[in-house]
């Protein structure tokens, strides 16, 4: 595993994004490990996770795209800190894009913040997590709408790991379906082998009980 994994993953445990215990996904499904980019909240933190993603996102795509596009709400900061450390350490100078949850219709009209998307345009969509795809299918279409624009893959901070609508993992379900690349900082599995009966800062993360409970759930939701 890289280096740069590992320090994201130990990154996630100091801000709190990256907890464990009893919680119910967006698909709904009861998952003993959660992340919540909602947890990174200080400038320097949003520096750092833009660093990770960068990575991410050059060393699948390098620099030959156009606009970096991340869906509100979440999206919104991701974008903005990815495509900044993209021009920072990769010389790469991409324009950032979201859009509104409603449409504007004085000022700055539209449904899009930040760059706007037209005929010819390459984008990378950047997200938080991806479960079971469900919010691709809100945010294609908004992209869609704005042109003929190349869609050319999804950067996600963590792949869980876990069956989409079928057998496939989401994120193999979202490339087969789509027909672009899709990637990840790290994955759960990456997560649990770093973490896992070993001590960091005085504790162990993930110790035998909690070991056994997510393999109970990638048992039920695993990849077969």
């Amino acid at each position: 595993m890289e280096k740069y994994k590992q320090e994201f993953i130990e990154f996630m445990v100091d801000c709190g994004v990256l907890k464990f215990g009893d919680f119910v996904t967006k698909s709904g499904r009861k998952t003993p490990f959660f992340v919540n980019t909602g947890f990174y909240r200080t400038g320097a933190q949003l520096r750092k996770l833009g660093e990770y993603y960068a990575k991410a996102i050059y060393g699948a795509f390098g620099g030959d795209f156009d606009v970096l596009f991340g869906p509100a709400y979440k999206g919104i900061p991701l974008t903005v800190a990815a495509s900044m450390a993209l021009s920072e350490h990769f010389s790469t100078d991409i324009r950032y894009c979201s859009n509104r949850k409603e449409i504007k219709d004085h000022g700055d009209k539209g449904i899009l913040l930040g760059s706007p998307l037209g005929d010819g345009d390459r984008v990378v969509m950047i997200e938080d997590v991806t479960t079971a795809g469900t919010s691709i299918e809100e945010t294609l279409p908004i992209i869609r709408a704005q042109g003929k624009v190349d869609v050319l893959g999804l950067v996600v901070s963590v792949d869980r790991c876990e069956r989409g609508q079928g057998t496939k993992s989401a994120l193999t379900e979202i490339q087969e379906k789509y027909g672009f690349k899709t990637t990840a900082i790290v994955t759960m599995k990456e997560v649990v082998e770093h973490l896992y009966n070993r001590e960091y800062k005085g504790k162990i993360i993930i110790d035998d009980t909690l070991k056994a409970a997510i393999d109970a759930y990638y048992e039920q939701y695993g990849v077969k």
